[in-house]
């Protein structure tokens, strides 16, 4: 009989583990490698007959062992199985609908709203880091809220789904750290900072390289060619969006603006998964305030049409796109407008094009702040510091929070420090600017209760 060794039950192995003690020939074994795992959830493992090890476990050999990590540990023993691939052989023979899985550093759940509004009329299965959430037709159904996005959430919103008998037309899926192999078409959004994982052995580039299991792929040109382009088999398949240069999709005649901004979409030579190239011009609108938005846009655009998305569909559901709440949302105050940008990952390279992006829209008070511990990377408070330091003095700074208070202490132009975020912000209205940038590292969900 195998065993099969489960690793790591803080990044959906605890699912995993679960799913694979339902194999009749198996022996399966968990261990909770960062010692997470609470009560309930050790009782449940060990009623379904999954036996819980620790280190020690592995000093002496053991026969037919096959050992399930995620793709950021490192272990001493061979991996033979990724999570992402322990997934895809759970779910394999499950789902029998077309599949779209969206990974990167930077722009994912935005992508995965914007495939959802082209493809709101085919009943999507959405997995984010905003939930899962059932879509028929215009109303939307949310069934868990603010879900990790590790590989075995898939499993989790596809057995919701079947729970709820939800039919999905096609399932969009963000997922962290690349895709499972299950996708028709997977996106790389970016590799807009290349971050080591494995206790510093590996980049992130290597991990995201399991996109290119999905049968094909929409990536980033300059992220493709910095790591992947010298793959033959990676080339073949791919379809790579950029704002300008010789990408597969790009755009011209951008007209900016801050509600909505319209381009001429430029697609050259796209491989469909229906073996089709598609070469048009066409013009298009969307909410895209900024490059950066507009770049999430060309990747939804671009796993739309290598999904064989007509372009009425993908027209249609771009002028649906709003954004998302708390991700370059605005609201209105008076005359205040107010850009929100709330992202548990916010990063150095997120924030610098959001103030880029507001800087060009007239004064600015830019409210910096948040938490720690909202996500496995916390943020480059250093780097930080000098980006701030280096901004005019038109731009007034008020800092919030945690991440505001330790960044107070190491900054010597200009800026106000306060407590809370509610009284932060109070503060920016204020001062009689026109907008205000709020870049809040936390979950929109735990800022909407405060």
């Amino acid at each position: 009989m195998k065993t099969i060794l489960v690793v790591d039950l803080t990044h959906g192995g605890s699912v995993i583990a679960l799913e694979l003690s339902k194999k009749k020939d198996a022996r399966v074994l968990a261990w909770d490698l960062y010692k997470t795992l609470d009560g309930e959830d050790e009782d449940n493992l060990k009623t379904n007959g999954i036996e819980l090890v620790d280190e020690d476990f592995l000093s002496e050999p053991v026969d037919d062992l096959m050992v399930i990590a995620p793709v950021h540990s490192k272990l001493t023993v061979p991996v033979e199985l990724t999570h992402h691939q322990a997934v895809h052989l759970i779910l394999k023979n499950e789902i029998d609908v077309p599949i779209i899985e969206v990974t990167g550093v930077k722009g994912k759940s935005s992508t995965v709203a914007i495939l959802k509004e082209i493809y709101r009329h085919d009943n999507p299965l959405i997995l984010s880091s905003l939930g899962v959430e059932l879509v028929e037709g215009e109303k939307t159904t949310l069934l868990l809220k603010d879900i990790s996005i590790t590989p075995a959430s898939i499993i989790t919103a596809w057995k919701m789904a079947l729970k709820n008998e939800f039919q999905p037309g096609i399932c969009i899926f963000e997922t962290s750290l690349g895709g499972t192999g299950l996708a028709e078409v997977g996106v790389l959004t970016n590799l807009a900072e290349d971050y080591p994982i494995a206790r510093n052995s590996k980049r992130a580039s290597h991990a995201k390289k399991q996109i290119f299991q999905s049968k094909k792929v929409v990536c980033h040109l300059k992220s493709f060619n910095s790591s992947y382009s010298s793959i033959k088999d990676f080339k073949d398949k791919t379809n790579t969006f950029f704002l300008e240069d010789e990408a597969n999709i790009t755009t011209s005649g951008v007209e900016y603006g801050i509600k909505e901004t319209s381009f001429t979409l430029e697609i050259k030579n796209l491989k469909t998964i229906g073996g089709e190239l598609v070469n048009t011009s066409t013009r298009m609108k969307t909410f895209a305030p900024g490059p950066y938005h507009l770049e999430n846009v060309l990747a939804a655009v671009g796993a739309a049409f290598t999904m064989g998305a007509s372009e009425d569909d993908v027209r249609t559901g771009l002028e649906g796109f709003k954004g998302i709440r708390g991700r370059s949302s605005i609201q209105e105050s008076g005359k205040v407008r107010i850009v929100q940008e709330v992202n548990p990952g916010i990063n150095l390279t997120a924030i610098k094009k959001s103030v880029a992006m507001m800087a060009s829209y007239g004064d600015l008070v830019l409210v910096l702040g948040g938490q720690y511990g909202v996500t496995c990377e916390e943020i480059d408070e250093k780097s930080l510091a000098v980006f701030l330091e280096g901004l005019t003095e038109d731009i007034t700074l008020i800092l919030t929070d945690e991440l505001g208070k330790s960044l107070d202490g190491k900054l010597k132009r200009a800026r106000v420090y306060v407590n809370y975020l509610e009284d932060a912000l109070d503060l920016a209205t204020e001062l009689g600017v026109a907008n205000v940038l709020l870049i809040y590292r936390s979950h929109f969900a735990s800022v909407e209760k405060r």
